[in-house]
């Protein structure tokens, strides 16, 4: 399949999980706008990621790009923490939809930008203090070149770039641990699969356009493409917790979800902070 097809099947796909995470127990959009004081449990991982990478005074008066934001509950959190001129940007228009809507009902002026995050440096007119991008994203890019150069080229010189995403070595066990199933190296094309649901609760046979297209990219490949967009990292790690409870061997803790202290210790999330070289303003 022609790359433009997949990325088309994978728009569609997301508008359908739009509609089913924004009346999910899990998005609890409701009570999400309830309580203005919430921040989501992706953001308030994503901040101890990036907090070291920042000021005292964290994200407040800093201005924020957040790519892939699906229904922007994660968007307004940053927003809600002090963020402003804030932008989210993602492939699904229904996403978006609902992105809008959450943020209107906060009272949250956040500019939303429909695109593909690889060409994100084409769509807005403007440059950024952070870039964030986290839980479940780069997956779905073909590829990491534009990615990573769009963000370098969206930061303000000194700004701070960070992702938090599921660690690869996941998907080489198809999220069926222990056995090696997949590619953990990236490159060796598209991986295509039918799902009529999705990762919220009770979503089995929601989903009408069923077909997934995912690439995997390994580590290596992901901070490679940082390094040569000109970025400078900061930090990596590899972490115990995910967002989400992908395989029935994980438990709840404080930080998700994690493996017993009976199984082997392997890492479920990774997480870069990087910066583009240069005076930071302000």
């Amino acid at each position: 399949m022609h790359e433009t097809e997949a990325i088309a099947a994978n728009r569609a796909n997301w508008d359908d999980r739009a509609e089913v995470h924004a009346r999910s127990e899990m998005y609890n959009v409701d009570g999400f706008l309830a309580d203005r004081a919430e921040i989501s449990a992706v953001v308030q991982k994503d901040l101890s990621v990036l907090a070291p990478h920042l000021p005292d005074s964290g994200v407040r008066g800093r201005s924020l790009l957040h790519l892939q934001c699906h229904i922007g509950t994660d968007t307004v959190s940053w927003a809600r923490l002090g963020a402003v001129d804030v932008h989210g940007l993602d492939l699904s228009p229904k996403s978006l939809h609902h992105a809008a809507r959450i943020a209107k009902a906060d009272g949250r002026e956040i500019n939303w930008v429909e695109g593909d995050a690889r060409f994100a440096s084409m769509l807005i007119d403007r440059r950024f203090d952070i870039i964030v991008t986290s839980a479940g994203t780069i997956v779905w890019l073909p590829e990491l070149a534009t990615w990573a150069q769009s963000i370098h080229d969206l930061l303000e010189p000194g700004g701070v770039f960070m992702i938090r995403d599921d660690h690869p070595i996941l998907g080489a066990m198809e999220f069926e641990p222990w056995v090696i199933t997949d590619d953990y190296l990236g490159g060796g094309g598209t991986r295509t699969y039918d799902d009529s649901g999705t990762y919220t609760d009770n979503s089995a046979g929601r989903i009408a356009h069923v077909t997934n297209h995912e690439w995997r990219h390994d580590l290596g490949e992901v901070v490679s493409s940082l390094l040569c967009a000109g970025l400078r990292i900061e930090a990596f790690s590899e972490l115990p917790f995910m967002d989400w409870p992908a395989f029935p061997d994980l438990v709840p803790c404080s930080q998700g979800w994690t493996l017993s202290p009976e199984a082997p210790r392997i890492p479920l999330n990774f997480a870069i902070v990087a910066r583009r070289p240069g005076r930071p303003r302000g």
